[in-house]
C-alpha cells in the first residue's frame, strides 16, 4: 500500500493494520498533512501524552515493522522482499517533512535518503526477488505531463519524480545483484488535471530488466448510487474499488492488471479489469 490513506487519518491506518494477511506499507505526504515534527524530549508523562496526540507518530506505532519507509520486509514463503523508499514524500528535489525525516530515520539530504534506502537492502536473501515500494516514483521516467512521474499541473511539465530513489536504484543495481524487476508508487493520480487524460502509468525499462508501476488511481473507492440495468436488487449498490495486481513468475514480471471490484456487503467480485502490461515472451 502506497499510503496517502487520509489527511492523517488515523482510525483508516488502524482498519489497514487489522488487516488479516502479510501487507507492506509505506506513508505518503497527506499522511503527514498536519505534522511537521516529533515532540522534543521531556518528562516520561508529558511526551507520552505528546506521542498520542502526533498523528504520525500514531500511524507509525500502529502499522509497526509493516511501515517499510527505509526497511525490509522479507516473504520466505514466496521468496520475495520488499524495500521500502521515502515515506512522506511528495515528490521534487526538496525533503518533504525534512524535521520528521531527520528526527526518526536520520536522514539530512537527498544523498543520506539514497544510502538508508540501498542499506534497507543489504542482507537480502540471495533467492528472493526484490519489490521496491515507495510513496512516489523515482526520477528519469519523463517530463510531459502525462509521464508517469509528471507535473500536470505546470504548463511547462517536469519531472515530479524522487532523486533519492534514482539514486539507490542505480547504486543497488552498481554494487549489488540483487534481483529488483519491480518498483510500485502512487501519489501521481492517473488522473491528469484540467480534463487532459490519463497518465501513463506502467513504464517498462528493458535495459535494465525494470517495471515501474504507478497505483494512484483517485478515487479509488467509488461508491455506486444507481442500479445498473439487469443487476439484481441483491447485487446493486455497495462500491467498486481498485486495485493493481502484477503476476510475478520465476523473479519476472509477467502481467500487470486494473482490476475494479464491486463489493456489496459481504459478496465481491470483479466487474473489470485492464491490462496494463503483459511479457509475451
Amino acid at each position: 500500500m502506497a499510503g496517502d490513506f487520509g489527511e492523517e487519518d488515523v482510525p483508516l491506518v488502524q482498519s489497514v493494520a487489522a488487516l488479516p494477511f502479510p501487507k507492506a506499507v509505506i506513508l505518503g505526504n497527506h499522511d503527514a498533512w498536519h505534522t511537521q515534527k516529533f515532540p522534543k524530549k521531556q518528562n516520561g508523562v508529558q511526551m507520552q501524552l505528546d506521542m498520542k496526540e502526533n498523528g504520525v507518530q500514531m500511524q507509525l506505532d500502529i502499522l509497526g515493522d509493516e511501515h517499510v519507509g527505509y526497511q525490509r520486509m522479507d516473504f520466505p514463503s514466496l521468496k520475495l522482499s520488499v524495500v521500502g523508499g521515502r515515506p512522506f514524500s511528495h515528490g521534487g528535489d526538496k525533503l518533504h517533512r525534512d524535521k520528521l525525516l531527520l528526527k526518526r530515520y536520520g536522514v539530512r539530504n537527498m544523498n543520506a535518503s539514497a544510502g538508508t534506502i540501498c542499506r534497507a537492502a543489504l542482507g537480502t536473501p540471495e533467492d528472493h526477488v526484490v519489490i521496491v515500494l515507495a510513496h512516489n516514483g523515482p526520477t528519469g521516467l519523463g517530463s510531459q505531463a502525462e509521464d508517469i512521474c509528471g507535473r500536470d499541473w505546470s504548463a511547462e511539465g517536469g519531472d515530479q519524480g524522487d532523486p533519492d530513489l534514482e539514486q539507490a536504484l542505480r547504486q543497488l543495481k552498481e554494487t549489488t545483484e540483487l534481483s529488483v524487476p519491480l518498483v510500485v508508487f502512487g501519489h501521481m493520480h492517473k488522473e491528469l488535471g484540467g480534463g487532459k487524460g490519463n497518465r501513463k502509468m506502467v513504464v517498462e525499462d528493458s535495459d535494465n530488466k525494470v517495471l515501474y508501476v504507478n497505483g494512484a488511481i483517485v478515487p479509488r473507492v467509488i461508491e455506486i448510487k444507481e442500479t445498473p440495468v439487469g443487476t439484481a436488487e441483491s447485487e446493486s449498490g455497495g462500491t467498486v474499488r481498485a486495485f493493481t495486481l502484477v503476476e510475478i513468475l520465476d523473479g519476472k514480471i509477467k502481467k500487470v492488471v486494473e482490476s475494479w471490484v464491486q463489493v456489496t456487503g459481504s459478496v465481491a467480485k470483479i466487474v473489470e479489469e485492464m491490462t496494463l502490461f503483459e511479457d509475451v515472451t
